[in-house]
């Protein structure tokens, strides 16, 4: 299943469950996550989506990527709609 966000894009994968990242902003990137660390990025995010100076997360542990505010809310945003993906 093809997720298009506002922050994030990539493809749920129903056998592995598991949600391959392709996209984050407009950087090209192939990370899979599984729900657990879903949940560690989304609760990660809720607890500072208030922060003034916003977020510094990083691809392949080397480019950082800074999202202020407003792409916050929008990063949970995707993530609450991938999280729905994953089976109980």
């Amino acid at each position: 299943m093809l997720l298009t966000g506002n922050i994030i894009s990539g493809q749920f994968d129903e056998v592995m469950n598991e949600f391959s990242i392709q996209r984050v902003k407009h950087f090209t990137t192939e990370s899979t996550i599984k729900e657990s660390q879903l949940k560690s990025l989304y609760d990660y995010l809720k607890k500072h989506e208030g922060d003034m100076g916003g977020q510094i997360i990083t691809l392949y542990d080397q480019l950082p990527i800074r999202l202020n505010q407003e792409e916050i809310s929008l990063f949970i945003s995707d993530l609450e709609e991938v999280q729905l993906m994953y089976r109980q």
